[in-house]
Parts: structure tokens; sequence; C-alpha cells
């Protein structure tokens, strides 16, 4: 089954470049209906509104990281089997192994490029 190329799309990160460079990787994919939050509080708010069919977020937000947004979203009825891809400067074992087990999908090490993002999603959605 063909990925849905205008499904809802949630990024989270507090640096807004970063945030630019996601969403410029997203519409070189392909996928262009892309919304934005800068902490793990607005995007709860966000994925508790509208239905998103995906959530990239950064590790390291304050005041609530993206680990805890994990966790967040995995005890949510509604959330819990949405597709979450963690993205993070640090590589630690400590770190993939923590969101591994809250309950990731995936987890990508910056600095990254659109083909390596879309292998991450093709292994979480399936093919493009």
């Amino acid at each position: 089954m063909a990925v849905d190329m205008d499904m809802p799309v949630l990024i989270v990160d507090d640096y807004k470049t970063m945030l630019r460079i996601v969403r410029n990787l997203l519409k070189q994919i392909g996928l262009n209906n892309v919304d934005e939050a800068t902490d793990g509080g607005m995007a709860l708010q966000k994925l508790r509104e509208k239905e998103y069919k995906l959530v990239i977020s950064d590790w390291n937000m304050e005041p609530m990281t993206g680990l805890q947004l994990l966790k967040e979203c995995r005890a949510d009825e509604k959330l819990m089997h949405m597709p979450f891809i963690m993205v993070t400067a640090e590589s630690k074992t400590e770190n993939v192994i923590a969101a591994k087990e809250a309950g990731v999908s995936n987890y990508i090490v910056k600095p990254f490029n659109a083909e390596t993002l879309k292998s991450k999603l093709e292994t979480v959605l399936g093919p493009f």
C-alpha cells in the first residue's frame, strides 16, 4: 500500500531553523501537509485537536522533552499507535534504548538528509 502523500505530519522542535530544515526535507520527499510545534506541550495539544499520521520530534526541548512527549503519546489511547520518529544530535546508546523502551517507531541522528529521512519514513510507513 502506497503512503498517503497528503497525510498530516507534525514536526516538533524548539529550534526554528531545524523546523524549517525538516519541513524542506519532507517537501523534497513529497509530504507537504506539515504542521509545527515548538515544544512537547504545544505538540500534545495539537495532537489532541487534529488527527496526525506521523510525528517527527526532537529529543532535546524544554519544558517537555521529545521523550516525555513520546511517553505521553504512548499512554494516550488515541495516539498510542501513531508512528513517532525521534530526532536527536546525540547517538548515545542509553538514549536509543530509552526511546525504544518508550515505544519510538524510529530514530534519526542529526545531521541527516532527505534520503536518510525517506528511508526512516519507509521503515515506519511503507514504500513511497
